[in-house]
């Protein structure tokens, strides 16, 4: 598309909607991080009720967070893993957006 002004040209870049909406699901991962506080049956817990995952995986992911010091656990858009952010903070854990 093509704009005149006074005797000037600009282009305007046009987006249909699937680029707009690809533009907002730029990858973060919600980081769960290795503490003392929490234990793993704490953790698990959290893991099942909040991310729906299922017995056998928020196992393995404890046992990353504890052997690694921290695991990605969740990826999407910084708005939908801020919400579960703050759900999992509430519960204790700690958590970070990358």
């Amino acid at each position: 598309m093509n704009i005149r002004f006074a005797g000037t040209e600009t282009e305007v870049e046009t987006f249909t909607l699937e680029e707009v909406l690809a533009g907002l699901k730029s990858n973060h991962k919600l980081i769960l991080w290795n503490d003392d506080v929490n234990t793993f049956e704490h953790v698990i817990y959290c893991l099942i009720k909040y991310l729906d995952y299922s017995q056998p995986q928020a196992e393995k992911i404890a046992f990353t967070v504890h052997n690694d010091g921290k695991c990605a656990i969740l990826e999407g858009s910084f708005t939908e893993l801020e919400v579960y952010r703050k759900i999992l903070q509430q519960e204790g854990l700690t958590v970070s957006i990358d």
